[in-house]
């Protein structure tokens, strides 16, 4: 039992440690690792979202889970639904506005801006809400709506509203959004955001 015990706590710290250095890695205003600890809205909201989601799994529980996830979005401005499952290394930048929902499928090294809505368009109990990928990254204010799938490596602009899937590799912007291609795999995300002014984040 002590064995079992101190080995969850170990899990518990390293996914800590691993979503402060990725913060470190996408936060050019973070000053150390302490700042962003206590000053980080986004982090608050993810290490609350994933205690809620623990909850979560056990039908007794979860009123618990919903009051938890009440209480940080009060705290912290973003709203992540306790059922929602979201992978590794995620980062929400500022935070406020931000809402994900229930059935929503987040998967590793995603980044998300403020005011960013990962939404549904039925009210029926189904797989209501978007799948995202792997490495995406995900600009200020933009909608993600209904059970679509967003690709690996995907970059979805400022403002932009996605009703449609989006494939592996693409970028996304306006409303409704439409779909390009980098002009090379190899293409600098720095120099695209010159070529396509609704990625400025």
């Amino acid at each position: 039992m002590v064995a079992r015990t101190r080995g969850r706590l170990a899990r518990a710290v390293a996914r800590v440690r691993e979503d402060i250095d990725a913060a470190v890695a996408r936060d050019p205003a973070a000053v150390s690792r302490t700042d962003l600890v206590l000053n980080s809205p986004g982090l608050h909201a993810i290490w609350s979202y994933r205690l809620a989601h623990k909850l979560w799994q056990e039908p007794r529980l979860k009123p618990a889970a919903r009051l938890l996830s009440t209480a940080t979005r009060a705290v912290t401005g973003v709203e992540i639904h306790p059922g929602a499952r979201i992978g590794d290394r995620f980062f929400i930048d500022h935070g406020m506005g931000v809402v994900i929902g229930e059935t929503a499928e987040v998967g590793d090294d995603v980044m998300l801006y403020h005011g960013v809505t990962l939404g549904g368009r039925s009210l029926a109990r189904v797989k209501r809400h978007p799948t995202v990928g792997d490495r995406v990254t995900i600009g200020a204010g933009a909608r993600i709506l209904g059970p679509i799938e967003v690709g690996d490596d995907v970059q979805i602009g400022a403002n932009s509203v996605v009703v449609k899937d989006v494939p592996n590799g693409a970028v996304a912007v306006g409303i409704p959004a439409t779909v390009r291609f980098p002009d090379s795999p190899a293409e600098d995300p720095y120099e695209a955001l010159f070529r396509e002014p609704a990625l400025f984040i």
